[in-house]
């Protein structure tokens, strides 16, 4: 019997950064599954950056009218397990130890075929759909790995699917234009099924427009078929309204902090506003309690109090500059010291210049990962004036704690593999 620990040493140790494009390998596996991929209610989720917030929200507003929700995430910030979750609950060890026993047999096999082994990322995939498929649940919501179109969820027919936003990132593999990276994205659009769309760059439009027109999938805009209108940032989030053509809302608070966090929330609620019209029970003045009970770990999180420390997975431009926005919404003129580490197939350098606008003093570090960018590298690259390197996370943790006045802010951000480790430092 495999324990939780072999467990995730195999699932590990499948190919883990090689991106087989193509979906053979997955539709391989659901066959001799009996097609589990098939049994599920799902909502899928692309997106450059906000897919883990609005599947967050949009699972909170669903499970606070009584309904029983999967999730599907990625990365992880805590544990493994959270990638597979059901009602925010991760999958238990054992469990996930059972699907591993089921899993192993079949991957072997497939190895031994022309498609070759399954990645990690096709395992976790298949694990997941297996599981929920065998529990009680209304909705299953998936996250997008990488991409779209060739993306290992993207076997499922959902009910509808989502487009957050379309920026640059991971563009050695989706492509360098906004266009290419939005075809990439699209490629979940389903025939027939409606699409939600939170991108706003005319070229990312016009080709999620043009992918929907040839799903003939019903297709609704931000800004354009629904509405948010962010009112202020307070002290416990933001306060904000969502309106379409049928409803307008009382004034919502989102405990989620950044302006960008309200449009995540917008398109959970159009989703919801949606299901609503195809004649799902739903209660709009529950969407409020839904809203507020949303937190996502490592999205502008507080971590410490005492100085104010604050985590933030802003990992790609978009994401550094939704964080400079929050920090001038909730913290204009304070004093900021930055602990950064990255990896190295990000624009470190346009995200540090968009960083310097709200940092005093940088204490730049690195971790034990496969592409971690060295100290002395980040301090070469920073326009930052007073900086210093500090191999040692934990070490420069101190250095900038130690070296803040009172009602300074240390903030910590970079890499989501980086803001894993931190997160446990400070449990």
């Amino acid at each position: 019997m495999t324990n939780y620990e072999e467990a995730i040493d195999w699932i590990h140790s499948r190919e883990k950064f090689k991106v087989k494009p193509g979906l053979k390998r997955m539709e391989w596996m659901m066959s001799r599954l009996d097609h589990p991929e098939e049994q599920l209610k799902a909502i899928h989720i692309a997106g450059t950056n906000g897919k883990g917030s609005t599947v967050s929200f949009l699972r909170n507003l669903l499970q606070t009218q009584g309904y029983q929700v999967g999730t599907f995430t990625s990365p992880y910030i805590v544990r493994f397990n959270e990638r597979i979750s059901i009602n925010g609950h991760p999958i238990e060890d054992e469990e996930l130890a059972v699907l591993v026993e089921e899993l192993k047999p079949l991957s072997e096999e497939l190895a031994r075929t022309s498609l070759g082994e399954p990645t990690e990322f096709e395992v976790i995939t298949a694990m997941a759909m297996m599981y929920f498929s065998r529990q009680k649940l209304d909705f299953v919501v998936f996250e997008t790995g990488l991409g779209g179109r060739y993306d290992s969820t993207n076997i499922i027919n959902p009910l509808l699917s989502i487009i957050t936003n379309i920026g640059r990132d991971h563009i050695n593999i989706l492509g360098s234009t906004i266009g290419q990276i939005a075809e990439e994205k699209a490629g979940i659009i389903k025939r027939g099924k409606p699409v939600i769309c939170g991108a706003k760059q005319p070229e990312a439009l016009s080709v999620i427009r043009n992918q929907a027109s040839v799903q003939q999938a019903e297709l609704s805009i931000l800004d354009q078929d629904f509405f948010v209108e962010h009112i202020e940032s307070v002290a416990s989030g933001e306060r904000f309204v969502f309106h379409n053509k049928t409803y307008r809302s009382t004034e919502f608070v989102s405990r989620m902090k950044g302006r960008h966090q309200v449009e995540n929330a917008s398109l959970a609620i159009q989703v919801m506003e949606y299901l609503n019209s195809e004649g799902l029970d739903v209660d709009r003045s529950k969407y409020s309690s839904g809203l507020l009970k949303t937190s996502w770990p490592a999205r502008f999180e507080t971590v410490r109090l005492q100085p104010l420390t604050i985590i933030d997975g802003a990992h790609n431009e978009e994401g550094t500059v939704a964080l400079v926005d929050t920090m001038k919404r909730h913290y204009k003129g304070k004093k900021v010291h930055l602990v950064y580490a990255a990896l190295e197939d990000k624009p470190v350098e346009k995200m540090l210049l968009k960083l310097s606008e709200v940092v005093d003093q940088a204490y730049f570090t690195t971790f034990d990962f496969p592409r971690a960018v060295p100290a002395e590298v980040l301090v070469e690259l920073s326009p930052i004036s007073k900086q210093t390197a500090i191999e040692d996370y934990k070490e420069a943790v101190d250095a900038a704690t130690k070296n803040l006045e009172k009602d300074g802010i240390v903030l910590i951000t970079g890499s989501l593999y980086f803001i894993s480790e931190i997160r446990k430092y400070f449990e």
